[in-house]
């Protein structure tokens, strides 16, 4: 098709994430001619290397806490050790069922799609195995990589990235963590229920940083009870190889040595040679720039998913690819609510968000205006079932509407399907109250919470 010149797609799109298939499965839904264009493999980094293997990863690791901890509910097990292999089988297996499916989907939504390396040429054209793919319109969906530090090098074997960590074919007796966001909390999490010695270095004063404060302190609770050690406030300074592993070191003084050191400090886009600037496309430290309905500054071209500033999550770049599409085939799509959207970290235990801080609201409505409570998941039936410790934090503006949920605790992220009702609703705590929850549920505890709130508490202190 691309050979022949008279060929013009309604839209072209350059990677095949979670933000460039969302959009070629909707806009061809809706009737437009669309060609993906994926140098690897359909479904990008979060199927692929992010969100489903090391969610895989994780509850294997679930597996092992449970194999260790069965006496407590009075059920005889043994934990004998982690196989790797097999654990691997697992989480390939689940994600090469999602793989197909989803090269199902293309295909029956009669997508044209295209593997090699794409690069913009104009900005009506994708150039790609020495063909040229003409769109009405472009989408740049590239994604991004593990990020790295000024002067440290990523050599995949004793300085490793996320990518790396999710093939490792052991496990390590002990390791370094730098960088307590959601990547490295969750690898740390995870290598510690298979039995390593984990110390997480971070640089700002709390793990999860971005997450309300009251959920960084239950979660660095939590972590020094499961024995990950975790260093706050300064920054690393640097890493030497020893005889058997590194030895890394802080601006502080501070050293760690262990077996090997997992850089997780963010990810960053793919823009580099790709023909974004010489196209004319606006761009800030790697990212494309767009306004709020995905388009850039060039009439022709739009950009979603982690290659543009917003935030990096899978589900993020599904609902900006399908603005972009719906867009593009006449409709009137509402912009995205970045607040509204659910954020959920998959450690053990789980901190799950949407809305804002307590500290934002405070800036937002001021201090007097802002009304906070924390409801302990100790008084809610189904979380002493399980064993699990944490709190639903509610933020509410005064007399007035919900504009945060922070939630931690194990399985909280199956939770934030209805606070994320509760806020992009605008509901009133005794709104919420009024609505019935089963019992015993864990969503229970979001119920309770609001009853709280609004005046009215039922198994909470007043």
């Amino acid at each position: 098709m691309a050979n022949d010149a008279s060929t013009v797609f309604d839209l072209v799109i350059l990677g095949g994430g979670s933000g460039g298939y969302a959009a070629a499965l909707r806009a061809a839904q809706l009737g437009l001619d669309v060609a993906l264009i994926e140098k690897d493999k359909l479904g990008g980094t979060c199927l692929h290397r992010g969100c489903i293997p090391t969610k895989a990863l994780l509850h294997a690791g679930e597996l092992a806490d449970q194999a260790r901890e069965g006496s407590e509910f009075g059920v005889k097990t043994t934990f004998e050790g982690i196989d790797i292999e097999g654990v691997h089988k697992y989480k390939d297996g689940v994600v090469s069922g999602l793989y197909k499916g989803l090269q199902g989907l293309i295909a029956s939504r009669k997508v044209t799609y295209v593997t090699g390396e794409g690069r913009l040429s104009s900005p009506t054209s994708v150039d790609v195995n020495g063909e040229r793919y003409t769109g009405r319109h472009i989408l740049l969906a590239t994604g991004s990589v593990p990020k790295s530090l000024p002067g440290l090098e990523i050599d995949g074997n004793r300085v490793i990235s996320s990518d790396h960590a999710l093939v490792l074919d052991r496990v390590p007796k002990s390791a370094i963590v730098l960088g307590g966001g959601v990547i490295g909390v969750e690898f740390a999490s995870a290598w510690k229920s298979f039995g390593a010695d984990i110390t997480i270095v971070e640089a700002l004063p709390h793990l999860v940083p971005v997450e309300d404060e009251n959920s960084s302190k239950l979660l660095e609770r939590a972590f020094r009870k499961r024995g990950i050690n975790f260093s706050l406030g300064s920054r690393f300074s640097g890493v030497e190889y020893t005889a058997d592993g590194v030895k890394v070191s802080l601006e502080n003084g501070k050293t760690f040595e262990a077996e090997l050191l997992l850089v997780a400090v963010g990810r960053g886009p793919v823009s580099q040679g790709l023909g974004y600037e010489e196209a004319g496309v606006s761009m800030d430290r790697g990212y494309v720039l767009v306004d709020e309905y995905m388009r850039t500054n060039v009439p022709t071209i739009s950009a979603v998913g982690d290659l543009v500033p917003t935030l990096q999550l899978a589900h993020v770049g599904f609902a900006e690819g399908m603005l972009v599409a719906e867009r593009l085939a006449g409709q009137n799509p509402v912009p995205i609510d970045y607040d509204g959207v659910p954020r959920v970290t998959y450690c053990h235990p789980e901190v799950a968000s949407v809305g804002i801080t307590e500290a934002k609201a405070k800036e937002l409505y001021g201090a007097d205006k802002v009304v906070a409570l924390k409801y302990n998941l100790a008084g809610n039936g189904k979380s002493k079932i399980l064993k699990t410790a944490g709190e639903i934090k509610l933020v509410q503006v005064r007399d007035g509407a919900v504009v945060g949920v922070h939630m931690v605790g194990d399985r909280m992220g199956e939770q934030v399907g209805e606070a994320q009702l509760i806020y992009n609703w605008e509901a009133l705590p005794a709104e919420v109250a009024q609505l019935v929850h089963a019992h015993p549920t864990q969503n229970e505890a979001l119920g309770e919470a609001h009853l709280a709130l609004a005046g009215k508490p039922l198994h909470s202190h007043d």
